[in-house]
């Protein structure tokens, strides 16, 4: 089985490397890494603490951000060396002010994790949620350096609970400490052997209450939602748009429309006006004091989504008619009614939500027009669903605590 990881790690590059030309995010990976152990050498100082936290998107750093900076303000003293795997985090997140160092993470080879580890030295270890990298956790193990899963969701259907998983469920004796969302991971674990566990929760929920209390004001926005209802469209892709753009074109009543797309290069920027009959602008080409004549207003820009929030009064988010749905807490802690497509079922959230009655699957035209409409006539109804995203955000605070309480007493 370790040939066979090999191998496919040496094609995983392999096919990284001839496709570069053709890919932006290809490219981006392979130019990332060229040269990384000088990059590395040639920044970090001598004689410093040093702990490293590594996530393999943007996705991920968001869950592990309330830890790091807790760990930050805690202990000012220790270096921060955090990683990303994927372009998509590292490229917006390589000037984040609250760690010391910003590194791509090697590929994972016995001999690039010897060397990347022996250039850290770190003093503890963080992996966030979903990343497990056999050569670089063994090298930890055998280091005795303490290595955490934090945010970690385990469910039946991973590799690990298989009968054919014995290479995999090897990976896990790594961590000093496993700190899981939910019971079910607890119970999986358990089946396998391992007792070094604590039921944390998702740090996700600090994030996004840290977001609504610290939330950015944007006054164009602002003028354009006001007196209005407001449907914000996050994250979206044209799957999700698709079932929308009947609602949006013919919706008669006093209801506005912010769409954020998930992607926002020039050309999807386009297909959106195109599919568009009501008056449409862009965020960057708005102005306050004209932006009331409009009725749609698309976001061309990232960073702003979790804080537009505040304006709405319903939220679809896109992904459910992909490879899964986008961040519905954002949302959600805000008090707003959450609609997605039927790709959430990997999302504790999601289906919590929807068995609550806050949030709302929706997989046509038909079932998104009929739910829209029922959350704007009945406002009761749509009140009491975002009261209850509220309380569900509110009440589920509180990983963050108790994942630094524990690292700390390593430290100390």
């Amino acid at each position: 089985m370790n040939v066979i990881y090999h191998l496919g790690l040496y094609l995983f590059n392999f096919l990284l490397f001839i496709g570069k030309p053709f890919n932006k995010r290809a490219k981006l990976w392979i130019k990332g890494r060229q040269g990384i152990y000088d990059q590395i050498a040639g920044k970090l100082m001598e004689n410093e603490r040093r702990m490293w936290i590594h996530a393999a998107s943007l996705g991920e750093f968001e869950q592990g951000r309330p830890v790091i900076e807790e760990i930050k303000k805690q202990s000012p003293h220790l270096k921060i060396v955090l990683t990303f795997f994927s372009p998509s985090g590292y490229e917006i997140r390589k000037d984040y002010p609250h760690v010391d160092y910003v590194f791509y993470l090697p590929l994972d080879t016995s001999a690039n994790a010897k060397k990347f580890i022996n250039l850290l030295k770190p003093e503890f270890v963080i992996f966030i949620k979903y990343e497990f990298w056999p050569n670089f956790l063994n090298t930890l193990k055998n280091r005795r350096i303490p290595t955490f899963l934090i945010s970690a969701i385990f469910r039946k259907d991973q590799v690990f609970f298989h009968w054919y998983g014995k290479w995999y469920r090897k990976i896990l004796e790594s961590f000093t400490w496993f700190f899981v969302q939910n019971e079910e991971s607890k119970t999986l674990l358990n089946q396998i052997g391992y007792q070094n566990i604590t039921i944390s929760g998702d740090t996700r929920f600090d994030r996004v209450s840290e977001i609504a209390q610290q939330v950015k004001s944007f006054p164009v926005i602002e003028k354009f939602a006001k007196d209005h209802y407001v449907i914000i469209l996050g994250s979206s892709w044209k799957a999700d748009e698709d079932i929308l753009w009947d609602y949006i074109n013919n919706e008669s009543n006093n209801i506005r429309f912010i769409i954020a797309p998930h992607e926002i290069h020039e050309s999807n920027i386009l297909r959106i006006i195109k599919n568009i009959s009501k008056k449409t602008i862009r965020y960057s080409q708005a102005l306050e004091s004209m932006v009331n004549e409009y009725e749609i207003l698309i976001i061309d820009n990232i960073g702003m989504l979790s804080s537009i929030y505040q304006y709405g009064t319903v939220a679809y988010i896109g992904g459910g008619f992909g490879s899964g749905i986008h961040n519905i807490l954002e949302p959600a802690t805000f008090g707003l009614p959450v609609l997605f497509g039927p790709d959430y079922h990997k999302f504790q959230e999601a289906i919590d939500l929807i068995e609550q009655g806050g949030a709302f699957e929706v997989s046509s035209k038909t079932m998104v027009t009929e739910k829209l409409e029922k959350l704007f006539i009945d406002e009761k109804y749509c009140k009491e669903a975002g009261n209850i995203c509220r309380k569900y955000v509110g009440d589920k605070k509180g990983a963050t605590y108790v994942i630094t309480e524990h690292i700390q007493s390593y430290l100390k």
